[in-house]
């Protein structure tokens, strides 16, 4: 409902369509007006329309309100010259005219019935008070929150070192944590050593991190852009979820929204791969042969891009063991590529739905941003992960990016192609081998009966001829 109608019910309790609301009704409509945003004044609406617009930048032809609570004003109407160069000009004469209170938006008109005749969209301005449009600061219990949740990633990155050991572990301590008949606890002392050990590998987790969101800082600092204190996510399979990094500034344009939004994950997966390349490499070095780690050869076909390198650098014979023995920079650089590739997957305000949104707009968005729920709800990225990965997003990120100043110039060819190029990619890390192409290439085995064992629960076949030797007992 637009305020020019809220105006009319509240004056004489009558909508424009003549419908009657009670006087409850009419004060629950007062109590929104006072509790919600701050309006555009009328007096400025009018004074703005005589001096910024008109034959030479827009010759307006109607109003809409505009914002998320209707808040604002949308000024549809006819273009008199090029986009970029009347939008410049409006935004300096609205300083000129009403001083820093209010922010101008370039958008598209919105249920436009044809494009403009110059090309390209048709477009229109849409008005906001400052106090309005442009985010707060970050409040004190923010940042409490944001260290919270550091602690608890820095917890959760620990737990992955230490699991990565877990063919290590004492079974006493192994049997406490996975029988459900165990009662007497073990000697924890003995996890010492364990926890010791498992700090490199989740400094390792955390760097990738902490690199993604320099990432983002260093592409906003030269834009003049603000991004808030980001919010760490901890998860127990990867060490952590990514961070929330929220922007503190209204975006200039959308190739800035693209160039930010891209930076962190770029620079989190360039760190990442470095460090799974690294490691592979150290995996076959008999040097580095008492830092290597044991994990199931199932791991591997937990992603088919990663798989497929894995297996040209450990060989046919190594992946098709039960376990493999790995460098844990392995295990950091595949969990960081994993998390860098959840967080650019197209849909919401992640750093992948920021990118599509500002490469090619919000109708795309929402078509990437479907397709991808369904991939996730079908299990078909991201294997066991899809599920808690779908719904984190749902209920933390669904929402698009707000519009920025200028929402309507294009970013250019070869961003698009970027983003195309870097969706194309994570598809792949996140597309899990299927077990026939699995076996046919060697990666990782099929799941077998579990041989029962007093300390472990089936425990890890450790070698290829324990494997040999079940086959053939099988058959």
């Amino acid at each position: 409902m637009s305020p020019q109608s809220l105006f009319s019910i509240y004056t004489s309790g009558v909508s424009p369509e003549g419908t009657m609301y009670s006087s409850f009704q009419i004060d629950s409509f007062k109590l929104m007006e006072l509790l919600g945003p701050e309006k555009v004044d009328p007096s400025d609406v009018k004074l703005i329309k005589e001096k910024l617009f008109g034959y030479s930048t827009f010759w307006v032809t109607r109003e809409e309100p505009f914002g998320d609570l209707g808040e604002g004003i949308l000024f549809l109407g006819n273009l008199r010259g090029k986009r970029e160069e009347v939008f410049a000009k409006l935004q300096r004469q609205l300083t000129e005219v009403t001083g820093n209170k209010y922010n101008l938006f370039m958008v598209e008109e919105p249920n436009a019935e044809a494009p403009d005749p110059r090309g390209g969209p048709r477009v229109s301005f849409g008005l906001l008070r400052k106090e309005v449009s442009e985010p707060g600061p970050t409040t004190l219990w923010q940042y409490v929150i944001a260290l919270l949740l550091f602690v608890l990633t820095m917890g959760s990155s620990v737990e992955v070192g230490i699991a990565s050991q877990l063919a290590s572990l004492p079974p006493d301590v192994v049997k406490y944590f996975t029988d459900p008949n165990a009662t007497e606890p073990p000697d924890m002392q003995l996890l010492y050593p364990f926890v010791e050990s498992a700090l490199p590998l989740a400094y390792g987790v955390l760097g990738v991190q902490l690199f993604h969101e320099v990432g983002h800082f260093l592409a906003a600092f030269p834009k003049k852009v603000k991004l808030g204190i980001p919010y760490f996510i901890p998860n127990i399979t990867l060490g952590s979820f990514g961070a929330i990094t929220q922007f503190k500034s209204i975006l200039p344009d959308r190739k800035t929204k693209v160039d930010v939004s891209i930076a962190g994950p770029l620079a989190g997966a360039a760190l990442s791969f470095s460090m799974f390349f690294v490691g592979l490499l150290l995996s076959s070095n008999p040097d580095a042969a008492g830092y290597l780690v044991k994990v199931p050869s199932m791991l591997f076909q937990g992603s088919l891009l990663l798989g497929l390198i894995s297996r040209a650098f450990l060989g046919y014979t190594a992946m098709h063991a039960a376990t493999v023995s790995i460098h844990p920079l392995v295990i950091a650089g595949w969990c960081g590529l994993t998390t860098s590739a959840f967080n650019m997957l197209p849909v919401g305000c992640l750093d992948g739905g920021r990118a599509i949104q500002g490469a090619f707009g919000k109708n795309a968005l929402l078509a990437f941003g479907l397709t991808t729920y369904a991939l996730l709800g079908l299990g078909v990225l991201g294997g066991p992960l899809s599920l808690p990965w779908g719904l984190y997003v749902l209920i933390c990120q669904r929402a698009p990016e707000k519009p920025c100043l200028n929402d309507v110039s294009e970013v250019g060819t070869w961003r698009q192609v970027a983003i195309g190029t870097t969706v194309f990619f994570v598809v792949l890390t996140l597309l899990p081998l299927w077990d026939e192409l699995a076996e046919e290439l060697g990666i990782g085995l099929l799941l077998l009966p579990l041989l029962p064992s007093d300390d472990l629960l089936g425990c890890c076949l450790h070698d290829a001829d324990i494997y040999a030797r079940m086959q053939n007992e099988q058959t």
